[in-house]
């Protein structure tokens, strides 16, 4: 008469008995003590600065108090003052959420088309081509942003002077750094310029794995290149787009460099403002600590809600 076969849980039991309890602990210990230098380097550099941000954005704490050692908590009061300041609604979040969505939607353009002239050439031009546009995106934010200062410059840029020369506009006519509009056109351009090459990349290896039977089914069918791209490749692709999108996104919407280094970015033209820029000036050049923190605090909220739905989109990349 054979014994009925051994259910899994009860298998499971009768290892974990035979195993040791010292040798189970150090099993369940090994993965933490291999984790635990990058676990004590995060919390260093990113967990106790959020918390002492967090800390100083209940606080009216300005330069006295930084100079005295001293706390003043005040609660909630500076998050009441900053979301019911219109400065906030009308001029700060606009440029913030308005300018990341334009330069998402662009990015993703020209880093899609891109991609697809590359997928296009032969393998000797493809990696010249991919090593040239990577240029781009090793170009420090800082140096890219002085570049296209010296570009837009009223007086002797780059822009002013060829529209001289065709009788379209005189140097110093213009200041394109002045009106909110331009201002964030230039910036658009400056941060299209240096993210595209990154989603190129991507894009690109992700075209690579496509297989080309699929094209040609669509070709047999009578599709034309727009069908292809659509009913093959986008569907093919849309994982790698939508991490691309909310990589993009959370990296346009904390953008201060680009904005900061502009003539009028630093505070001094206050309708070109973003969260980050408003969060640094309030600090560092009002000496209103607390207040800046809570700008910040803000903005990272936005950010972790933002990075929340990526988690998700990691999680469910199968299912789309």
């Amino acid at each position: 008469m054979t014994q009925p076969p051994i259910r899994p849980d009860g298998a499971t039991e009768m290892v974990r008995r035979t195993v040791p309890p010292g040798r189970r602990m150090r099993r369940t210990a090994a993965p933490w003590l291999l984790l635990s230098p990058a676990l004590v380097l995060l919390a260093v550099l990113l967990l106790w600065p959020l918390i002492r941000v967090l800390n100083l954005s209940l606080q009216d704490y300005e330069l006295r108090n930084l100079l005295q050692g001293t706390n003043d908590y005040i609660g909630l009061d500076n998050y009441v003052q900053v979301l019911t300041d219109p400065f906030l609604w009308k001029t700060v979040l606009p440029n913030t959420v308005g300018f990341a969505l334009v330069c998402v939607t662009l990015t993703m353009i020209v880093g899609t088309v891109v991609a697809l002239f590359l997928n296009t050439l032969g393998a000797t031009w493809r990696v010249l081509c991919t090593t040239a546009i990577m240029v781009a995106w090793a170009v420090p934010a800082l140096t890219g942003t002085y570049i296209f200062v010296w570009l837009f410059d009223p007086q002797s840029g780059l822009v002013i002077s060829t529209l001289d020369s065709m009788g379209l506009m005189q140097p110093g006519s213009v200041n394109w750094f002045t009106n909110r509009l331009t201002f964030y056109g230039i910036a658009t351009i400056n941060v299209v310029y240096h993210g595209f090459p990154f989603i190129a990349v991507t894009v690109l290896a992700g075209l690579m794995t496509v297989p080309q039977e699929r094209y040609e089914a669509a070709a047999v069918d009578g599709a034309n290149s727009w069908r292809r791209f659509w009913n093959v490749t986008v569907p093919a692709m849309r994982p790698i787009f939508a991490v691309c999108i909310i990589l993009s996104t959370i990296w346009d919407f904390k953008v201060f460099v680009q904005i900061y280094l502009m003539p009028g970015g630093d505070g001094s033209t206050r309708e070109v403002m973003n969260l980050g820029v408003w969060s640094y000036t309030q600090s560092f050049a009002q000496g209103e600590y607390g207040m800046g923190s809570t700008i910040a605090v803000l903005l990272t909220s936005l950010l972790l809600v933002i990075s929340v739905i990526y988690i998700r989109v990691l999680m469910k990349e199968e299912e789309l």
